[in-house]
């Protein structure tokens, strides 16, 4: 169940603060009873009329996107820089990205209109895993492999302990391929940690969001998640 006013907002009605406004002024009615008190909860077949007028519910939409290199993870650029909603356009429902991958960086990205969902697998307390794959110069070591998992002081402030793999390193063009594990999401936060320990990032890959993968899919190329994997998610921030 949800606040009367949360639904109305979904549905394009008006802004919350602006729904609450119309249910106190005696204009909604939930299965052509009116409503005035705010805070009321409703389910899901439940008739809500505004004026009168039946609202379209929003159907919740969850989106799994191979990112592509040269797009931007938000709604809307100022830039006029192509955006992963450019790549969605079929979906009618307002989708936004959870999280961000930088302009440059390709990878699992999930897209969804469940606020409750997209807000606790941002929230930090919640520790969702995310994996990324980085080709960086030099040789990365054993003993920076540690300081990757330990922490790296950024800003003042010490990045949460990861996992951190040296996947092969190519003695010709002098690149390591990693595997980094982190529970964060900090603007640029893995490209930031490599530049810590003398690595800069020459390519950015994040191969998983939690369990989900881009397997199956090519770049740009995007599906919707299965029931299962939407329960799963579910699951796995209701018991952190």
């Amino acid at each position: 169940m949800e606040r009367l006013q949360k639904v109305m907002a979904h549905a394009g009605v008006a802004s919350r603060r602006k729904s609450e406004e119309i249910i106190e002024q005696g204009r909604v009615s939930v299965n052509d009873k009116i409503v005035k008190e705010l805070g009321i909860k409703v389910k899901k077949d439940d008739l809500i009329k505004v004026d009168g007028v039946p609202i379209k519910r929003e159907t919740k939409m969850y989106i799994l996107l191979n990112k592509p290199r040269g797009t931007v993870s938000t709604v809307d650029d100022p830039k006029d820089r192509d955006t992963v909603i450019d790549l969605v356009e079929e979906i009618e429902e307002r989708i936004y990205p959870v999280g961000r991958l930088d302009y440059d960086t390709t990878g699992v990205l999930l897209l969804t209109n469940d606020g409750e969902l997209a807000n606790k697998l941002m929230h930090p307390s919640y520790e969702f895993e995310k994996t990324y794959v980085a080709k960086v110069e030099g040789e990365v070591t054993k003993q920076e492999l540690r300081q990757l998992e330990k922490g790296i002081h950024i800003d003042g402030e010490v990045t949460a302990p990861a996992q951190a793999t040296l996947l092969s390193y190519d003695h010709g063009t002098k690149k390591s391929m990693v595997e980094l594990v982190i529970h964060e999401g900090k603007n640029h936060q893995v490209k930031n940690m490599f530049a810590a320990v003398g690595h800069p990032v020459e390519k950015l890959t994040r191969e998983k969001y939690g369990f989900l993968t881009a397997e199956g899919l090519l770049s740009g190329e995007w599906r919707e998640l299965k029931n299962y994997e939407v329960k799963k998610l579910y699951r796995i921030v209701e018991h952190q």
